[in-house]
């Protein structure tokens, strides 16, 4: 008898919200027509297509006319690299996507605490004349810690007045990939400071494969898809009016329900957390004890393997994870997990839990059971 999944890996993918697929049907076979289509149908379709964007424009406290929608936040990263062609600065503990884009340009690449945290000193000293791009992002995916966002834009402001000030034009970014924190943090580029952010859809149980850059009126940017010009010219082709909608109804949710989830998150990861530190005494912790996701757990095993270990779970129903699915895809171990100075038997010992809608009191107890079933199992097999 097949047994219930319980899932826990909300960091790598959410379930579309039934609210989310509601709002977009229509736009599926009823509402099909091509945005830039002159006549009438097609007309009633752009108006909704630019309504979705304005209400993103007022969930993220941008302006509708800064908003890019692109096909996911990979995307997205590399439009906000586009721009640039002096030094970049990003942190060790990012996604594959920044490093990826840093690579094509002189960069500096900061090194988080042991903790996964990127402080505003070494942000600082890592400022030349010729920076244009600071790329970090909200928290991270992997340990979910929360990195200062707020006091990192202040640097870049600072230092961008002083440039001003002695008549020096270099421009200098703060970019910011929100797409891991938007569930459980404030999103609001005004609040926070940056130039430029990156959300996914998909992350926030909106469809897969659509996410957005918001990028300041100021901030210069360089197609790296051209044709029809849509976009405002920066990314052309024919507009995801169904995915927009969704991701805009899926942003709507996230605001209305941000606060109480978060606090329902860290009550159950508190609880998963403290039931697997009692009962392995050598399991390891890693991210950020305050500055931390409220749905995120990395803890480590040392002496087993990660990747036996979430597959011996998977066949009791729980889904759990290594680390981000780019780098399991890549049999590769995490470079987050190196950069916080994790040894290799830990690293390779570790599992992500990231907990969503889908958990419940519930089905995290038993998946805490579960857990310690199967672990002391595997300690037992390699005997220790």
């Amino acid at each position: 008898m097949k047994c219930e999944i319980i899932y826990l890996d909300h960091a790598a993918a959410t379930p579309m919200d039934a609210r989310v697929l509601t709002a977009m049907q229509p736009y599926f076979i009823d509402n099909f027509y091509n945005p830039s289509s002159p006549y009438l149908p097609a007309v009633s379709v752009k108006r909704d297509y630019e309504n979705a964007k304005h209400v993103i424009a007022q969930q993220i406290g941008g302006k509708i006319g800064e908003i890019i929608i692109t096909a996911g936040a990979t995307e997205s990263i590399n439009l906000a690299f586009s721009g640039v062609s002096g030094h970049v600065i990003t942190s060790n503990v990012e996604h594959d996507s920044v490093l990826a884009c840093a690579k094509h340009h002189e960069n500096t690449v900061v090194a988080a605490d042991n903790h996964g945290l990127v402080t505003v000193d070494v942000i600082k000293s890592a400022i030349k004349p010729d920076t244009q791009l600071v790329s970090i992002a909200l928290a991270n995916n992997e340990l979910g810690t929360i990195q200062p966002i707020r006091d990192i834009a202040e640097v870049i402001k600072t230092e961008r007045n002083n440039r001003l000030q002695l008549g020096d034009k270099t421009p200098i970014y703060l970019h910011c990939d929100a797409s891991q924190g938007a569930c459980q943090l404030d999103i609001n580029v005004a609040r926070l400071g940056f130039d430029m952010l990156t959300l996914n859809a998909g992350k926030i149980y909106g469809p897969k494969q659509v996410g957005l850059l918001w990028a300041a009126s100021h901030v210069h940017l360089q197609p790296q898809i051209v044709g029809g010009g849509q976009e405002n010219g920066i990314r052309s082709g024919t507009e995801n009016v169904a995915g927009t909608i969704g991701f805009a109804r899926a942003l709507e949710l996230v605001g209305e329900h941000r606060k109480y989830e978060s606090k329902r998150l860290a009550k159950l990861r508190d609880i998963l957390q403290t039931t697997l530190s009692d009962a392995f005494e050598y399991a390891i912790v890693s991210g950020h004890k305050k500055h931390r996701l409220a749905g995120h757990l990395h803890i480590s095993f040392p002496g087993l393997d990660g990747e036996r270990l979430i597959f011996l779970l998977e066949k009791r129903g729980v889904l759990v994870a290594t680390g981000s699915a780019c780098a399991a895809n890549k049999g590769t171990r995490s470079h987050v997990l190196t950069a916080i100075g994790l040894g290799p038997e830990a690293a390779d010992g570790s599992i992500r839990i990231s907990l969503g809608h889908l958990s419940t009191p519930e089905n995290t107890e038993t998946a805490g059971k579960i857990m310690i079933e199967e672990i002391k199992n595997e300690y037992k097999r390699v005997g220790q």
